[in-house]
């Protein structure tokens, strides 16, 4: 091997958690000023390799070599010093200071008075100004960062990474929240800092990605390097099949559900909040699959949010099972047997801290308390281990902290607690997010058994190909309206796109 060859070597990489083996064995060499894409299904092992790689971690074995010359990186700190940098997929912004003081956190310029420093503002504004003048981002920053949108916060994350000047930028899943818009204006950024001999490493599972800007693409099965690959000599299907250890004929379970009857009715429904959703009716059948398409902005979340008692209502009227029905908290939506799996699973779905076993019952408490008030021990058990095995979440036993689990497996957790309340209607908000293709595949032959057994669905998601199959009819919102209900086997991607954007005024 030519020294200088690799811009960064980890060689050997081992990490073991209690009952898990994270890393086996792994190396990763990446060239400079090249995107080197790294591919696995949730628990490969990708962004345990790259905690390790920032100092997140200590790997239990191996070592990390930066332009030839070997590092030892005992924190975050430590990695910034070397250059390297990170993005990574949860973001953790602080809320209520503005966009520069997130952007310089730690770091502030500082002016001597006297025997005393204090920040300089009027520096820190025009350095702010200057980077995302040179990223071109369209963001204040004086902004409060609790005021962004969720893709506004990513592009500020970027930008965070890159005004470390770093070598080696991680970016894990960054565009997960991004538009189209925004998505082209991060390649660009991509391309500018390729042509400084910048490298990144690329996380994504979303293959169009991979494919489009990638120069290399390494992939990683059960915490093992499987192969690194030109970009040129894969294929959509070659990654898929080198990442599951499979072949995915087919990317949707096929649907022999019978939607039937009408078990919701909505009526003018709107929202208590300004420039939210207005005037919204649809129904829903039992056994169905609704989904709900539409950009950035279109006011989906808000819709289902109020439905499950999240948000407050203005007017409209909310009808389960032919009888009009006031939802004004989640505890409310919970007895009309309404379940909400939320977009942020990270955020307002799992308890990292809790186990298993807790973030299962956490909804059904009530069915576990005998007659003394006290908590029942076997019987809550029994039935997580059932779901364990019944949804196939692969994890050590109920007793692991779901903080430790892969992103799909946590989102299997999700849906076994809220299939133990015995719900009629399922709210899925972007139910596959940040999930790989081998457990999305699983997720969808979950949905369309809850379809069969008569479950009533709706599920928003802003994958197309999802939309369009897994999908009895699709509701299409636009800026807060409903724009149009197609039928979801005879829907055209230009048909959908062409409500999401219309005109409104």
């Amino acid at each position: 091997m030519t020294q200088g060859r690799f811009l960064l070597e980890m060689k050997n990489i081992a990490k073991e958690f209690p009952g898990v083996k994270a890393l086996d064995d792994v190396t990763l060499q990446v060239r400079p000023g090249t995107v080197h894409a790294l591919m696995g299904e949730n628990g490969a092992g990708k962004s345990t390799l790259m905690k390790c790689l920032f100092g997140i971690y200590t790997p239990d074995a191996g070592e990390i070599y930066l332009d030839g010359t070997k590092v030892t990186i005992h924190n975050s700190k430590d990695a910034l010093n070397s250059g390297i940098s990170m993005i990574h997929q949860e973001l953790h912004p602080i809320p209520f200071r503005s966009v520069m003081e997130n952007l310089w956190l730690g770091r502030y310029p500082l002016t001597k008075i006297g025997p005393f420093k204090i920040v300089n503002n009027k520096k820190m504004l025009q350095n702010t100004e200057t980077l995302l003048q040179e990223l071109d981002l369209d963001i204040n920053p004086k902004a409060i960062v609790g005021s962004l949108s969720v893709s506004k916060v990513q592009l500020l994350e970027i930008a965070k990474a890159v005004s470390y000047h770093a070598k080696v930028i991680v970016m894990d899943e960054p565009t997960s929240s991004l538009t189209g818009n925004e998505v082209e204006q991060l390649f660009a950024i991509i391309a500018e800092l390729k042509s400084r001999g910048v490298s990144i490493i690329y996380i994504s599972h979303k293959m169009e990605e991979i494919l489009r800007i990638s120069d290399d693409v390494t992939i990683m099965r059960d915490g093992k390097r499987t192969g690194t690959w030109p970009a040129t000599e894969l294929t959509t299907d070659l990654i898929i099949s080198k990442m599951v250890g499979r072949d995915l004929t087919e990317r949707f379970p096929e649907r022999d559900n019978a939607p039937h009857g009408e078990i919701l009715r909505v009526e003018s429904l709107t929202s208590a909040m300004y420039k939210s959703f207005k005037d919204i009716s649809f129904t829903l059948k039992k056994g169905e699959v609704l989904g709900v398409g539409g950009l950035v902005g279109a006011q989906r979340t808000e819709l289902i949010e109020s439905l499950f008692g999240l948000r407050a209502l203005s007017s409209g009227k909310i009808m389960i099972h032919g009888k009009e029905t006031t939802i004004k908290s989640p505890r409310d939506a919970i007895k009309q047997k309404i379940a909400l799996l939320t977009e942020e699973r990270r955020v307002t779905g799992i308890f990292p801290v809790l186990s298993v076993l807790e973030n299962t019952v956490i909804t059904s408490l009530s069915r576990y308390i005998n007659r003394f008030f006290l908590f029942a021990d076997k019987k809550p058990k029994i039935d997580v281990q059932s779901s364990i095995e019944k949804l196939r979440i692969k994890t050590p036993s109920y007793r692991t902290l779901i903080g430790n689990l892969s992103g799909g497996n946590q989102q299997k957790v999700l849906f076994a607690r809220w299939l133990m309340t015995e719900p009629d209607i399922l709210l899925l908000d972007e139910p596959t997010r940040g999930i790989d293709v081998g457990a999305k595949y699983e997720i969808y032959m979950m949905i369309a058994d809850l379809a069969k057994q008569g479950k009533s669905i709706i599920m928003i998601s802003s994958e197309m190909p999802e939309l369009m199959g897994m999908s009895d009819r699709i509701m299409v919102m636009c800026e807060g309206k409903l724009a149009g209900i197609v039928d979801g086997k005879t829907a055209t991607e230009e048909e959908i796109m062409r409500l999401a954007a219309q005109d409104t005024a």
